[in-house]
Formats: C-alpha cells, structure tokens, sequence
C-alpha cells in the first residue's frame, strides 16, 4: 500500500493531483496497520521490536524492486540485484535464527 501512495503519482494522474487527500486516507489506513503489524511481530518474538524492523525493513526492499520493476518497468540492476540478496538473507536470519 505504501508503495502505491507514494508511487501512485508516476502512474495516475489523480494521485499526482490529490497527495492530500491520498495521504489523509491512505497514511490513516497504513498507520494503523503498521501499528497492529509492530503488535504482532512483538508478541511473536516475546516482546523484542527489533526483528520487526529487520524484517519490515526487507519485506519494503523486495515489494518496492517487486512493484518498480512490473509497473514502472525499472530494471533490477547488478547493484539492486545484491541488495535484495542480502534483504532476503536479512529476512531468513530473522525467521529462521532463534
């Protein structure tokens, strides 16, 4: 949802038109799942907030190059390419490291 709030503006002409209406709306809608988001990953890892960050912070790398790279149609450079690597594996030793 982020990804079209902020990025909506290079595809639709109405979200280049209206940022604060889109931000009022969409910003209330994503905060609040943010907010239950944090809740959840929090009690999963007995309080600790850290692994949420890690993990949302990957989870935005590859939905951002994901969502770029079919609507948009950049490309996934040598460089880009790497850092998804290193977001997955930052995914993989949140998940999986215990």
């Amino acid at each position: 949802m982020i990804w079209f709030q902020t990025n909506g503006q290079f595809v639709w002409p109405w979200f280049k038109r209206n940022p604060i209406l889109l931000s009022i709306t969409g910003g209330t809608i994503i905060s609040y799942m943010f907010i239950k988001a944090t809740a959840f990953i929090a009690s999963y890892y007995d309080g600790l907030i850290w692994p949420g960050r890690f993990i949302g912070f990957s989870v935005g790398m590859l939905s951002f190059a994901f969502l770029t790279h079919h609507i948009l149609g950049e490309s996934i450079t040598p460089k880009t390419a790497v850092s998804l690597i290193l977001a997955i594996a930052l995914i993989s030793v949140q998940l999986f490291w215990k």
